[in-house]
């Protein structure tokens, strides 16, 4: 599998009801059970991160200023650990997994077997236009699945480099915006995994609900960031300023705002000035380090953002690069509009809050956040005990999302399900319980049976009461 065209595979709407027909009847035959087959896909995908790297990195650079390195860090690398985590571990993840039996069932085998769902879409975002499609994808390919992808059109460049033609046989992108994404959650899928905002969450929801379709939603929030008065203020600002400003702020795990004291605050805001010069230099928009905005619709949203509270880093902004300097608001109130929706770009606000408790009971008023950070030297724990949130970062930021081990899910408005790893595994798996008995030996069933006398009956309780252990 060499190079692709930027031109790529796609499937239209004038042929998409032939392809949904081509992945259910490959679904049916059984092409995507065999671990060979799961392999061979999983290997074509890594071979492709691997031969369209140049692309991807061109792709990315287009459609949100990406740098090779953050392209590579934040997106292929981690894609290819994902591929090669699943090849690595295929085998063991799909065997039969023996369970506890009670004495009722001393004699049978029960175990639980991990079986695909049967044909899966995938409907992506563009702010991580290559991790949020093939991490979850490798997982759908994984469990054996057919998977019918749906790129997000904003990131377009992406969108045409991921429009792979290699492995049709058990995938397919197909290519629109909301209408024709509204289009295709009108049939019926085995499962759908959503990556989005909220609001559009609900949307598909509904729409999952018409054919009751087990879903997976990644959504986001405000993710909240607290600063305690024990921190060194540089060394929270290094930290802070590299996850905020990381793809513009386009990172629906990003810190969304801080809350500290008004003593904390003062000494933090000369440390982020700092650490955005020493990062971004005297004119952050000529840093290749930094991003740009996706679209002239967002950077509209996010210039308006920059009325609310005062500047007191940054501000700048340039419409016809779509370019917004790493920006600090201070004087914010929770009614702002800054604080009423996920900023999805370089701006932070910080409130002001008299102690950690204060701190807490304004994250819990709030809608439970896909992530949660705390800064301090001695209270994370105190945090991490008191709230809730789909992930948690002390004393840092997302790095947790580089572990294939660690899960990432939303709960509450966040979102709901989990992937990465073996998690993306399950996610995608039908976890089926399953007994199975020797259809001999039925005078050991006559117990049983009814009438119940006294005795059976307290037997028949004692043995179902009863758990064996399994030697696995």
């Amino acid at each position: 599998m060499g190079p692709l065209s930027v031109q790529g595979w796609m499937d239209s709407f004038d042929s998409f009801e032939d392809t949904l027909r081509r992945l259910r009847e490959a679904f049916k035959a059984g092409q995507t059970r065999p671990v060979e087959f799961r392999v061979a896909q999983l290997q074509g995908l890594g071979h492709f991160l691997g031969a369209n790297k140049q692309l991807l990195q061109d792709a990315l650079a287009e459609d949100l200023g990406k740098s090779p390195f953050e392209s590579d860090i934040s997106e292929i690398i981690l894609c290819q650990n994902e591929v090669d985590l699943a090849i690595k571990s295929l085998q063991t993840w799909m065997k039969d997994e023996p369970v506890a039996t009670n004495l009722l069932t001393k004699l049978s085998s029960a175990f639980i077997r991990k079986e695909p769902f049967g044909l899966v879409i995938i409907i992506a975002p563009w702010n991580y236009p290559l991790n949020l499609m093939i991490m979850p994808l490798v997982g759908a390919i994984a469990a054996g699945n057919c998977v019918l992808l749906k790129p997000s059109e904003i990131s377009k460049n992406t969108e045409k480099v991921c429009c792979h033609p290699a492995l049709q046989s058990c995938f397919a992108v197909v290519l629109g915006g909301p209408e024709e994404t509204g289009q295709l959650l009108e049939h019926k899928f085995d499962y759908i995994f959503f990556t989005g905002s909220p609001r559009v969450g609900k949307i598909v929801m509904a729409a999952a609900a018409k054919h009751l379709t087990p879903i997976t939603l990644e959504l986001g929030g405000k993710n909240p960031c607290y600063v305690d008065d024990s921190c060194d203020p540089q060394t929270v600002a290094n930290r802070v300023a590299w996850f905020r400003y990381f793809n513009a702020g386009q990172t629906c795990v990003a810190p969304d705002y801080i809350l500290c004291s008004q003593e904390m605050q003062e000494r933090l805001l000369p440390a982020l000035q700092s650490a955005i010069l020493r990062f971004y230099g005297d004119d952050p928009k000529t840093s290749p380090n930094l991003g740009r905005i996706i679209n002239q619709k967002h950077f509209k949203r996010l210039q308006g953002l920059l009325g609310c509270g005062r500047v007191a880093i940054g501000g700048q902004s340039e419409e016809s690069e779509r370019y917004i300097a790493p920006t600090v608001l201070v004087d914010v109130q929770e009614t702002d509009p800054v604080m009423q929706e996920e900023i999805f770009g370089p701006i932070l606000p910080l409130l002001t809050v008299k102690n950690l408790e204060e701190a807490i009971d304004f994250i819990n008023r709030r809608e439970k956040p896909l992530a949660l950070y705390a800064f301090s030297n001695n209270r994370v724990n105190q945090v991490l005990d008191c709230t809730s949130s789909g992930g948690f970062g002390g004393n840092d930021g997302f790095l947790y999302l580089t572990l294939s081990a660690m899960p990432l899910g939303g709960i509450g408005n966040s979102g709901m399900g989990r992937y990465h790893g073996k998690f993306s595994f399950d996610t995608f798996s039908h976890h089926r319980a399953c007994l199975l008995r020797s259809p001999g030996m039925e005078r050991l069933n006559d117990l049983r049976y009814p009438p119940y006398s006294p005795w059976s009956q307290q037997l028949i309780s004692w043995a179902i009461g009863s758990q064996s252990c399994t030697l696995l």
